[in-house]
């Protein structure tokens, strides 16, 4: 049995200031596979290695759970960059 999407989502919340949050399922609805975009002022000077051992530890437990888990962590700068270039 994988971690259901609302637990994630308040694991992550509950470990880092959210400016935007998705999450997506992509294990087909067995909450296996998780991919997710946070977006937080907590990554403001770090790398992306630094971002990603972050969340890693935050949300250790809730992968030890999953089959597999990506993610992309941006700050709110990079965050409105993405969107403007999106449009």
């Amino acid at each position: 049995m994988g971690i259901l999407i609302k637990d994630l989502e308040t694991a992550i919340r509950d470990a880092f200031p959210i400016i935007h949050l998705e999450i997506e399922d992509t294990s087909s609805g067995c909450g296996e596979n998780y991919s997710v975009l946070i977006v937080s002022p907590a990554f403001e000077g770090k790398t992306t290695l630094a971002r990603h051992r972050l969340v890693n530890e935050a949300l250790k437990k809730e992968i030890a759970i999953m089959h597999a888990f990506s993610q992309r962590a941006l700050t709110p700068a990079q965050y409105e960059v993405q969107k403007a270039d999106k449009q």
